[in-house]
């Protein structure tokens, strides 16, 4: 598709508007939770258990240990 194309589409969509002067002023950019690169070393049986379910793997790694965290200091 060709900027004219696109374009034409968004002069024929009725949903499509010009954006008010503005508008984006008070935007600002989201926070993003930082992360450090490690080396780790799992058991097979594990990481091919998360592996399974395809990429994304190291996210969910990331989100049981967080849980694993969160669930130790609510103990405390």
């Amino acid at each position: 598709m060709d900027d004219a194309e696109i374009e034409r589409r968004a002069d024929a969509d009725p949903d499509a508007g010009l954006i008010p002067p503005g508008f984006w002023d008070p935007a600002s950019p989201a926070s993003v939770e930082t992360k450090e690169q490690i080396t780790l070393r799992l058991d097979v049986d594990g990481l091919r258990h998360f592996q399974s379910a395809g990429k994304g793997y190291q996210s969910r790694i990331n989100v049981v240990l967080k849980s694993y965290v969160r669930a130790q200091e609510k103990r405390r």
